[in-house]
């Protein structure tokens, strides 16, 4: 009797939080759909990635006022980036192993250290997307294109009040993996100078540049864009209406025990979302746990 007494409180619980409902949207920043501006400079040097080389890496800054039309919403949740290139000559298949981090980020510009501008720091361990992408350029010989990263897999939560630094890292299996000479692969961009950066190399990869000492100092080396316009980009997110629930981590209406693994693997530093502070201390560990699970059994 007292099990089903239990079973019938969460049960309650979990209907009320169902009037909290996800729901799902795009923002564009800048003229995605109109856009005819390409990079100014260099071919190699655009964001997020080139494939006249084999290893690029970007990094693409996205400030609040970008994101000032999300700042009402609720729970918003990147779930995809999507990016517009044109292809004026390029008809081969690049296969690439595709690594993509977000962060969220205060500055609105990339700082300096005696006029060299600096690569932000990132967490390499924990990419919001990874996989190994055939981007088959034939289909887009001659006409436009996109590159796109689907999130949804593991969306990245938005601070409130804060921009979103994107890293983009762009491996070929081979180093001799890369667009052949005369090609001419740039994507679009909004002319918002200073907002990208890029590092472009043969057989090196960002990843590993990153370890080095030349790293966050962007120098005059070859392979370094500074002064990289920010892309026209499509963000799609996810948000929710209705009355926020009490222990509703991962924001999708329910609490259950997705809330609690999500508490358990930013404890462990395995996982980033500032829900996960239940009981609104300042840190998460056991006791927000717990405050999950007594939300399931009607305990909270």
């Amino acid at each position: 009797m007292k099990k089903t007494a239990i079973l019938l409180t969460a049960l309650a619980a979990m209907t009320m939080a169902q009037a909290q409902n996800t729901m799902s949207g795009t923002l564009l920043v800048g003229d995605y759909e109109g856009a005819t501006q390409l990079v100014e400079g260099s071919y190699f040097d655009v964001a997020p990635t080139s494939f006249y080389l084999a290893h690029t890496g970007s990094q693409m800054i996205y400030t609040a006022q970008d994101l000032a039309d999300l700042a009402d919403l609720q729970d918003v949740k990147i779930t995809k980036l999507t990016y517009r290139y044109t292809n004026v000559e390029a008809y081969e298949t690049m296969t690439r192993d595709v690594k993509v981090y977000l962060q969220p980020l205060a500055a609105t510009e990339f700082s300096k250290v005696k006029d060299v501008k600096q690569f932000f720091d990132f967490d390499e361990t924990t990419p919001s997307f990874s996989a190994t992408v055939n981007y088959d350029l034939v289909d887009t010989y001659g006409v436009d294109g996109e590159v796109e990263f689907d999130l949804s897999d593991a969306p990245f939560a938005i601070t409130p009040g804060m921009g979103v630094l994107v890293t983009v890292v762009m491996d070929a299996q081979d180093d001799d993996n890369c667009l052949g000479s005369g090609f001419d692969l740039q994507f679009y961009s909004t002319g918002y100078r200073n907002r990208a950066m890029t590092f472009t190399h043969n057989n090196v990869s960002f990843l590993d540049y990153k370890d080095t000492e030349d790293f966050p100092d962007a120098s005059a080396m070859l392979g370094c864009g500074t002064n990289v316009d920010l892309p026209v980009t499509k963000i799609d997110y996810s948000y929710t209406t209705g009355e926020a629930v009490y222990g509703d981590v991962d924001g999708n209406g329910v609490v259950d025990i997705g809330d609690v693994n999500i508490v358990i693997n930013v404890m462990l530093g395995k996982d980033t979302n500032p829900a996960a502070d239940v009981t609104g201390e300042g840190t998460v560990d056991i006791s927000d746990v717990n405050a999950v699970i007594n939300i399931m059994l009607g305990k909270g």
